[in-house]
């Protein structure tokens, strides 16, 4: 896995580096603001790039604008994004679009190593990783619509299914079995109106109906 850092922060910045380095993953660049992380990614071709939401000149929405603007022109690009706090705007906006390869972290994530680099790797893989906290104000701000019919327990599990987590580690973290949490993603998958496909992409579909809920919040 190759990867470009962007994070105005030369401390964070390099912490990063030094962790992914220490898991096996190799760093090609890192860049301190949003424009030399667009020539970085044309330059260095990545696998994945790890940017924060807020960067130079004006310290507003610079690493998402840039992120987005990647996926355009890179559709394999992985991108995981991080956070100082939780910004709704900005994490529906990035993850409403193309789903494979997407991640938003609070950055105290990163404290817990293991973690934060199976986030690295379950994105650079195609898949998801949302910060729980994240996926809780998404779904505290749910109003009125399809999601109302899940029950308490097919909302827990929904919420996990964002965070990118497996159905074994949904049985995990829900102390259930795994054909009980299978039992709650179909009910899920047909409450939501979400037959199945040859394309067998239900669970993305899922996870996007949730995120494009909060989008019209």
């Amino acid at each position: 896995m190759r990867v470009v850092i962007a994070e105005d922060s030369v401390l964070l910045r390099e912490g990063l580096a030094r962790l992914m380095e220490i898991g096996g993953i190799e760093v090609v660049d890192t860049v301190g603001d949003a424009e030399q992380l667009l020539r970085s990614v044309e330059g260095d071709c990545p696998d994945l790039v790890v940017a924060d939401v807020r960067m130079p000149p004006d310290q507003s929405d610079e690493g998402v604008r840039a992120a987005l603007v990647l996926r355009r022109r890179f559709p394999d690009l992985a991108v995981l994004l991080l956070s100082q706090y939780v910004e709704e705007r900005y994490a529906v906006e990035l993850l409403t679009g193309q789903m494979r390869g997407i991640g938003y972290l609070l950055k105290d994530r990163v404290a817990d190593v293991e973690e934060f680099l199976d986030s690295l790797r379950r994105v650079a893989g195609g898949g998801t990783a949302l910060d729980p906290e994240v996926v809780s104000q998404l779904l505290v701000r749910r109003d009125g619509d399809e999601l109302d019919r899940l029950t308490r327990r097919e909302r827990e599990v929904l919420s996990h299914m964002a965070e990118g987590r497996s159905n074994s580690g949904i049985a995990d973290v829900l102390v259930l079995s795994e054909g009980a949490v299978s039992k709650h993603i179909n009910s899920i998958f047909s409450k939501l109106g979400l037959p199945p496909t040859e394309s067998g992409n239900r669970r993305v579909l899922a996870i996007l109906k949730f995120l494009q809920g909060n989008a019209k919040d």
